[in-house]
């Protein structure tokens, strides 16, 4: 879904004409104080929902909490993240009760909650990513608020997320969404930490450059989420390969939305451009299966669109099969692009440096055109 004008102001969020589909990421700390829901503090965001709904816009919320809520029934430490097994337990528990206040909420205003717990291997394999797509299309065509969370309760450390503010960009990239809204405690993205009295908000970032994601603060202030400023710099990066605006605005006051729109406070992530649904696929992935290294005549060769070969690559790293995604990297270490690679690790070992008409003696059959074919390639 595509809007008819780009989104120029945090005001668009509320139009319906540039933002006929909005995703809305609720953290921890909004919502949950001292082990209770903030239920008054959420039956104003609510409203504001229902309002957006009303104007014809589709809504899709991204809701943390569950552990924090589940670790105060249990009595666990830490808010629940002591361990990842209390961490998965505190969900358990508090998934139940964080659906069924969305789904009250939401009632009470004649919608209909829909709760999807997804993982990072949900968005990040091809074919359950265009599953989930199909499932959110479905439920916004029902009519109904799907409300999202990560599946707390079976991801590990190693294959998760880890936060919610990634997931939301991710979700409004497989939905289809014109653009993101980050609810957070802090008023947006400072150039310095906001602390500093001499710290100054942003209102504006069109693409996260080395000296944007300089600014941000790794840590969760309230200690109850698991995201910071870098987290959603991240984000904003997901959101910006695929065509979608990120706004980041201050949650603590009553009916947030609202507020954000007419005092015009908060950042606003322009994006730069729109990758085609594959490409901005392959650009958001949080997780690759290895690395090829290349030198600097191949990065030259990707930066003007082409494929990449074989006689560009230095070294090979992780262990992957054909059709795994794979990091594409410089000798500095800087990750240049992502993308599938046409051949396994060990293929590619075989490969690397070598020139295509040497590929059909080294293999022993017919070589394909890439180690990574253009098509299936992403430029970060």
């Amino acid at each position: 879904m595509t809007p008819s004008a780009p989104i120029t102001a945090l005001a668009n969020l509320i139009d319906r004409a540039r933002a006929p589909r909005i995703v809305i990421k609720v953290g921890s700390s909004l919502l949950v104080a001292g082990g209770t829901a903030r239920r008054d503090w959420l039956a104003t965001l609510v409203a504001e929902i229902a309002a957006a709904r009303e104007r014809g816009q589709d809504v899709i919320v991204v809701s943390s909490g569950a552990i924090a809520l589940g670790a105060a029934t249990l009595g666990l430490e830490k808010g629940g993240r002591g361990s990842l097994a209390d961490a998965q337990a505190a969900a358990a528990v508090g998934q139940i009760a964080l659906a069924g206040l969305w789904a009250e909420l939401l009632g009470a205003h004649g919608l209909n909650a829909a709760q999807l717990l997804l993982t990072l291997e949900d968005l990040e394999d091809r074919r359950r990513y265009l599953n989930a797509t199909a499932t959110l299309a479905r439920l916004l065509d029902a009519g109904a608020v799907p409300v999202i969370n990560e599946n707390d309760s079976v991801a590990t450390q190693e294959i998760r997320f880890g936060d919610n503010d990634r997931l939301a960009a991710r979700v409004a990239q497989a939905a289809g969404a014109s653009a993101v809204l980050l609810l957070s405690d802090v008023d947006g993205l400072y150039d310095r930490n906001p602390r500093d009295p001499a710290a100054r908000l942003l209102p504006e970032v069109r693409g996260v450059s080395a000296a944007v994601r300089a600014m941000a603060d790794g840590g969760s202030a309230s200690g109850l989420g698991s995201g910071g400023m870098t987290s959603k710099l991240q984000a904003a990066e997901i959101a910006d390969r695929a065509g979608i605006a990120l706004g980041i605005v201050n949650g603590t006051h009553d009916a947030p939305i609202a507020r954000a729109v007419a005092s015009g406070v908060g950042t606003l992530f322009l994006p730069r451009g729109r990758a085609g649904a594959r490409k901005a696929w392959l650009g958001g992935r949080l997780r690759t299966r290895g690395a090829l290294v290349i030198d600097a005549g191949a990065a030259t060769a990707l930066a003007r669109g082409s494929s990449l070969l074989a006689k560009g690559v230095t070294a090979v790293e992780g262990t992957f099969a054909r059709g795994d995604a794979v990091a594409i990297r410089d000798a500095a270490g800087a990750t240049l692009a992502n993308g599938l690679s046409e051949y396994s690790a060990a293929e590619c070992m075989t490969l690397m440096g070598r020139h295509s008409s040497e590929h059909a003696a080294l293999l022993g059959y017919a070589p394909r055109s890439a180690i990574v074919h253009r098509d299936q390639l992403a430029i970060l």
